[in-house]
């Protein structure tokens, strides 16, 4: 399940905390391992010592919780911890929002765009002011009918059974959508989410979010306090990487909870 190995690109912003805060409820929830990092230059012995200043901050925040604090050099932050994700055997990278953006909402820095267009690992992102709840109440996947995000129904599916938490399916339904075909689209991965878990019929639900774009369809559907977002990647992603596409960018950006993107073919 997504959340073995935590990853959290820490920096020394609200962004940064927020991210080490929501990787950290992560592994409370999972039981899994949570590595920090900082990415700095290479060949610069003064900025090698300034991200490990940086982790003595980050590990005052995670206080007693044990993590594996990480210098590690880069040319960019986003190179630095995909590299770092795949030496390490994470499975998740967790970064935040920059700052001045949007209370409750996702911002995309550089630093997660590049993740989310090449990344090896599933890519979670931070709202900007987000305080992670006590439980995790829902998980919700933003489906359409093709491969990759039947793979995210599944991993959903099971994640949700570990943790013993519903599954929402939610749908895009923007202007003259064809609202009869997306339910009984909506009907099939519900279908294969109860088949792929020991989840209840009742535990999973099928909503559609209907609007003239994608900010007005999410503004007019339910969110839960405890909700994390899943999407997969785009078709054009290459294997085993990210890829997000415009319209799940446009998802992100609206969305009012975590957002996790799954590399093409996760297992």
């Amino acid at each position: 399940m997504i959340g073995e190995h935590v990853l959290a690109g820490y920096a020394p912003d609200a962004g940064g905390r927020e991210a080490l805060g929501l990787a950290r409820a992560i592994i409370a929830l999972t039981g899994g391992r949570l590595s920090v990092a900082t990415v700095h230059p290479p060949d610069l012995p003064a900025a090698a010592g300034e991200a490990h200043a940086l982790l003595e901050q980050a590990a005052d925040q995670l206080g007693e919780h044990p993590a594996e604090l990480i210098a590690q050099e880069g040319r960019s932050v986003s190179r630095g911890l995909s590299v770092l994700a795949s030496r390490i055997g994470a499975d998740l990278i967790v970064v935040g929002s920059p700052e001045g953006g949007t209370r409750g909402r996702i911002g995309v820095s550089a630093t997660a765009d590049h993740l989310l267009h090449s990344a090896t690992a599933a890519v979670m992102l931070t709202p900007s002011g987000y305080t992670p709840p006590a439980d995790l109440n829902r998980i919700t996947v933003m489906y359409v009918r093709r491969p990759q995000c039947d793979d995210a129904v599944v991993r959903a599916a099971q994640a949700a059974d570990i943790l013993d938490v519903p599954l929402r399916l939610l749908t895009l339904a923007l202007g003259d959508a064809p609202l009869e075909r997306l339910r009984d689209d909506l009907a099939l991965a519900i279908r294969l989410a109860v088949d792929s878990a020991e989840l209840l019929p009742e535990d999973v639900t099928g909503d559609l979010a209907e609007g003239d774009d994608v900010a007005e369809a999410l503004a007019d559907t339910d969110w839960s306090d405890g909700e994390i977002l899943v999407c997969a990647s785009s078709e054009d992603a290459a294997a085993h990487r990210v890829f997000l596409g415009e319209v799940a960018l446009k998802v992100l950006r609206a969305a009012p909870c975590p957002a996790t993107v799954l590399p093409r073919g996760y297992y």
